[in-house]
């Protein structure tokens, strides 16, 4: 008889440690990045609403939006998040690239795979400084567990 069940793919601790501290760093800066993304001054940080898998409300997490080929795609290098659990669950949010514009968005996860992987590269290239020095060191963490998703308008 063999053995079916799926294991989930494991990331290096190290990264993972290193990659709570840097969004506990980010949690504590949170309120300066959203007065700066409102000012239009934080590149490819983009506004995303999504509906709690529990509660129903909605809630909203500054997120890099990537561009591969005319697709968006957005994602956390180090697991699942409260963020992508949410997302996860509703299949759809509101992506804001800027404080004036509103996009509404189907949310597909991605499996491993090129396009997944290929979502991953544009991270580490179009994230600024000093997070891309960061995806990049951690590209072999970030493929193991990251979670990624495509996004495209409804």
């Amino acid at each position: 008889m063999t053995d079916t069940h799926h294991v989930a793919p494991r990331g290096q601790p190290g990264w993972a440690l290193a990659w709570r501290v840097s969004y506990a760093f980010l949690r504590l800066i949170d309120p300066w990045l959203r007065i700066s993304w409102r000012l239009g001054a934080l590149g490819i940080t983009s506004r995303l609403e999504v509906a709690g898998r529990r509660t129903g409300r909605p809630r909203d997490v500054l997120v890099g939006l990537l561009r591969v080929d005319d697709r968006w795609y957005v994602g956390h290098p180090n697991g699942a998040a409260a963020w992508t659990r949410n997302l996860d669950a509703a299949g759809e949010a509101v992506i804001r690239p800027s404080s004036s514009i509103s996009v509404r968005v189907s949310a597909t996860r991605l499996e491993p795979g090129s396009e997944r992987d290929a979502a991953i590269r544009a991270t580490a290239r179009q994230q600024p400084f000093p997070g891309n020095l960061l995806y990049r060191a951690s590209r072999r963490h970030v493929l193991a567990v990251g979670v990624y998703f495509r996004l495209e308008p409804v």
